[in-house]
């Protein structure tokens, strides 16, 4: 599957408890595994960038996450490989410029 063929989604990742930044990048660790696992049979998916939400303590609270992929299906399925939650999963619409 080629690049452009992959469709750009957003996924809210909304995390029960906070969590440390060194739990963070083991996530991190954990997605890129399971990213490598679906690309090896043959699932167009790729990791874009993610934001990450704290609380005012500094904790993770959860992630805004931009993937590309072939649907849906690939993402929830990444999701559950990785151990990480996906609270909601919508198609990305055209970005807003800021200031």
């Amino acid at each position: 599957m080629t690049e452009s063929e992959l469709t750009d989604f957003l996924i809210l990742r909304s995390l029960d408890e906070p969590i440390t930044e060194d739990e963070l990048e083991a996530a991190g660790e954990q997605s890129g595994e399971a990213l490598r696992e679906l690309r090896d049979e043959g699932v167009g998916i790729r990791w874009v960038e993610s934001e990450v939400m704290t609380n005012q303590d500094g904790q993770v609270t959860g992630t805004f996450c931009h993937y590309r992929a072939e649907d849906e299906a690939a993402i929830r399925d990444h999701a559950e490989r990785a151990g990480l939650p996906a609270t909601r999963i919508d198609r990305r619409g055209e970005p807003l410029e800021g200031e």
